[in-house]
Formats: structure tokens, C-alpha cells, sequence
């Protein structure tokens, strides 16, 4: 099952909020546990047996490489208290680092991949001209992670081509510079398999 929600720290403004009787972006008011709440019990409204539950948001700003408390929190919050076996998150310009909370994937942002921003040039020491794909293997059974390899990129022109050797440098040191214990690994066609701390899979049955 896949959620998907917004926030107004990603520039997303009130008037494409959906209404009763008008379509537009589930945009939550607040990253606050009454917000958290509000989410789980729509989750909880279409979840079945053995469902595997995604939450996608769209928060925070286009820069920086440090992940807001608010955002913790609430990761944390729909992984312990909404039973929910992936955070997608997005709207910075660049990755971000990656958590394993209880075993949980936490994406908090995404970067960029394909889109009319290429032509933006670099915010002081961070890079708008790379992305990454991201392949995520979570457990049928109880949906912690098992897997995720991340496969760096480099766009010109709107073509993705294989990052450079620079671009690779950046990419590893915003995962691997991170508060989250996070390491990589790379095979011989030069994707990264992700590497956690054992501590972050503690906890991590429901």
C-alpha cells in the first residue's frame, strides 16, 4: 500500500491542499502527533493481512544535509506506532543519509533524478547534478529490510549516465558521513549494496 503526503516546508502551498469536495495533495498541517494520528487512521482504514505499508512525503527544504528532529520523529512514529515498512522521502535537491530504524527503511530524501532543474548550479559544497536509484528488498513476512542497493548517477543533457569518479566520492560521503552508522559496498558493476548497523534492526518485530 502506498501513502503519499506532503508538507509546506517543501514549498508546497495551502491552496493545493485537497478539500472535501476538490482533489489536490494530502498536505499535512504539521509534522505533530495529532498529524501522525490522522495519517495512521487512514492507513488503518485500508490495510489487510500481510499488506506491506510505503509512506512517500514530500518535506523539507532543497538544501542541507541534516535531517530536521521533526522528521526523525515522525519517521519514527509511523514505523512504531502506524506499523508502516518503508519512509520515502523527498524534496531536497541531493540524497540525503539513511536510516534503519527497528529494522525500517527510512529515506529522508531522495535527491533529484530526472527533471527541468538540471541547469542549477551548485549550493556552495552540494551537487543538484546527481541522483541515485534506490532497490529496497524488504521481508514479505514482516517487512523489515533485507537488502538495498543504490545505484549512483550522474544526469546531463536529461540522460542518466554512470556517476563519475568525483560524483561517486560526494554521493558515498553524504550516505556514509551521516549520524545513522551507514556503510557501502561496491560491486563490480559499481552499485553500492548498503551496509547497517546491527543495532537498527533491533526491535524490528510486530
Amino acid at each position: 500500500l502506498l501513502f503519499a503526503c506532503a508538507t509546506a516546508s517543501s514549498g508546497v502551498p495551502g491552496g493545493w491542499a485537497a478539500g472535501p469536495q476538490r482533489p489536490g495533495v494530502a498536505l499535512l498541517p504539521d509534522l505533530s502527533p495529532r498529524s501522525a494520528v490522522g495519517l495512521a487512521a487512514g492507513i488503518d482504514g485500508w490495510r489487510r493481512a500481510g499488506d506491506r505499508v510505503l509512506v512517500s512525503i514530500h518535506w523539507g527544504s532543497n538544501w542541507g544535509l541534516d535531517i530536521p528532529d521533526a522528521h526523525r520523529a515522525f519517521a519514527h512514529w509511523l514505523i512504531e506506532r502506524a506499523g508502516v515498512d518503508a519512509v520515502h522521502g523527498h524534496s531536497s535537491h541531493h540524497p540525503l543519509p539513511i536510516e534503519v530504524h527497528r529494522g525500517r527503511l527510512i529515506l529522508y530524501g531522495c535527491g533529484d533524478l530526472i527533471n527541468d532543474y538540471e541547469g542549477i548550479g551548485p549550493h556552495g559544497g552540494l551537487r543538484s547534478d546527481v541522483g541515485c536509484l534506490y532497490f529496497a528488498t524488504l521481508s514479505a513476512a514482516s517487512g523489515c529490510l533485507r537488502r538495498l542497493v543504490i545505484v549512483p548517477l550522474q544526469r546531463r543533457r536529461l540522460r542518466l549516465q554512470a556517476a563519475d569518479p568525483v560524483a561517486r566520492a560526494w554521493l558515498a560521503e553524504c550516505f556514509e558521513a551521516g549520524p545513522f552508522g551507514m556503510r557501502l559496498r561496491a560491486d563490480a558493476a559499481g552499485d553500492w549494496t548498503v551496509h547497517w548497523p546491527v543495532s537498527a534492526t533491533q526491535d524490528s518485530s510486530r
